[in-house]
């Protein structure tokens, strides 16, 4: 005997021969998430410091705010260079004794890597990568709005998979 809930096939049923499966690359697709994505549950939050400071200065704000590198930028807010911790490493290995009243402008990045709220954070991930660098401004109209780290990235990725596994073992469990 048949379960209640089975129905026999009719007529109609068997008219279309074509299966339609799920795979691997339709179920998991490449993440559309973008950087603003990730700075709308971050925040906009970016500290900098000016040229003139020195390397003390910058220590002081890095260990405070448990961050890993600051901006430099102009009295009007324009990005002019990026200090890191591997920075200040590399300098303290040459002149050990010497970084902390050094001033910001002779250690800072310069030329500054930066990126876009609409840009995805596949490609970003891909170009810290590549790049070998781990903070990247965000800029809007030439504007900064942002920072982002690789650690963001990564976490933000993380999450984005886990939920992805979640909804298919829904989809699977029911």
């Amino acid at each position: 005997m048949a379960p209640s809930s089975y129905q026999a096939p009719t007529r109609g049923d068997k008219a279309d021969k074509t299966t339609y499966s799920q795979s691997a690359s339709s179920n998991l697709a490449q993440s559309q998430s973008t950087v603003a994505d990730l700075l709308g549950g971050k925040g906009d939050a970016v500290f900098s410091v000016r040229p003139g400071d020195t390397i003390g200065q910058v220590v002081n704000v890095l260990k405070d705010k448990r961050i890993g590198a600051v901006l430099v930028t102009d009295q009007n807010g324009a990005l002019v260079g990026i200090l890191s911790e591997r920075d200040i490493v590399r300098r303290m290995a040459d002149t050990p004794g010497q970084t902390l009243p050094q001033q910001v402008e002779g250690l800072m990045t310069r030329e500054v890597q930066t990126c876009a709220p609409d840009e995805t954070l596949n490609a970003v991930l891909k170009r810290m990568t590549e790049g070998r660098f781990r903070h990247l401004p965000v800029l809007r109209d030439g504007k900064l709005c942002g920072m982002v780290t690789i650690g963001d990235v990564v976490n933000f990725r993380l999450r984005e998979l886990e939920y992805e596994a979640l909804k298919m073992k829904q989809m699977i469990v029911g």
